[in-house]
């Protein structure tokens, strides 16, 4: 084994034993003297984090570099980063003490959810990596409902084995979006047995099947899954958000369902539909900048450059 991969196993060892230690503290620390140790520890470990820290800045600025300055900028990835602590501080928190999320979650259109949910051809909720999603998923359980979420695995197989059990434990059920069959496979289940299925529709999608779709004025590779399930299904598309709203307490607002908009063919009603569901994310993501994740290259994948058929007979001849 290469040094570099030895260094790079050790890091993720060292986090996730790091994870672990303070999951244990989370157990059976009280609140008041937990908080503050936390927010002390996201502080060191914020000093760290320069990779992450760059990426945030660079995909702000490419959202927001003409109408905010440098130091709003730098004030957003601060903000960001704090929250992101905070959420994944609460996230394990409310792990071990499930019966307090009830008292800090509301919701806004839970109607729409039960009406969508009354077709009984279940219903594709789709997010974002905004605000505390894991707390909105959480407490769909809470309230009744089954839940299922496409996630990416950790890259750390330990780690990612721990949160598997973790989910499970709490009534989440994972659907790991690779491989794309068995997802597909599960996902379609799901939805013909009424369920929930969470879709997080804001990460760089570099595969096949996916469209290039307008994100802050640029253009950002998309996944297509929820059009492709609600064909499939007649599953409505729902949009859910979670905010933070003072007091550590949270608001999810679940918005009016996206329809399948009409087009010649497949790829322009993926594409329209897709579009509406971007601008949606980027409302959100507007609104309230430091709760989305910005250390992702959303913007990664390229469109390929369009030919002219000018263009293609200089270069035939």
């Amino acid at each position: 084994m290469k040094l570099p991969k030895r260094i790079r196993a050790f890091q993720r060892a060292l986090a996730r034993y790091g994870l672990f230690t303070f999951i244990w503290l989370f157990s059976w620390l009280p609140r008041a003297v937990l908080l503050p140790m936390a927010r002390f520890c996201l502080w060191i470990g914020y000093q760290f984090i320069r990779k992450q820290r760059r990426i945030a800045r660079e995909s702000l600025e490419v959202a927001f570099g003409r109408t905010k300055s440098p130091e709003e900028i730098q004030a957003i990835v601060r903000a960001c980063f704090s929250t992101l602590g905070k959420d994944m501080v609460e996230m394990f928190y409310y792990l071990s003490r499930n019966r307090v999320v009830g008292n800090r979650v509301r919701f806004e259109g839970e109607k729409r959810l039960r009406e969508a949910l009354a077709r009984g051809k279940g219903v594709i909720a789709v997010t974002a990596h905004f605000g505390n999603f894991p707390i909105m998923m959480l407490r769909c359980v809470q309230k009744g409902y089954k839940v299922n979420a496409i996630i990416r695995p950790a890259r750390d197989a330990a780690l990612e084995q721990y949160l598997l059990r973790r989910r499970r434990e709490v009534g989440i059920e994972t659907i790991y979006a690779v491989p794309r069959r068995p997802c597909v496979a599960k996902t379609l289940r799901a939805l013909r047995n009424n369920e929930i299925v969470f879709i997080l529709m804001d990460q760089n999608f570099g595969g096949k099947g996916g469209v290039y779709i307008d994100f802050f004025g640029q253009k950002a590779a998309t996944a297509t899954g929820p059009v492709t399930f609600a064909q499939r299904t007649g599953a409505e598309i729902l949009p859910m958000f979670i905010r933070r709203t003072g007091d550590d307490c949270h608001t999810v607002t679940i918005e009016p369902p996206v329809p399948l908009a009409q087009g010649r063919d497949e790829q322009e009603v993926a594409e329209k539909t897709m579009t509406r569901i971007t601008r949606l994310i980027e409302r959100y993501v507007r609104r309230y900048p430091h709760h989305w994740a910005w250390m992702h290259r959303r913007w990664k994948s390229r469109p390929a450059p369009t030919v002219t058929s000018k263009e293609r007979k200089e270069a035939s001849g």
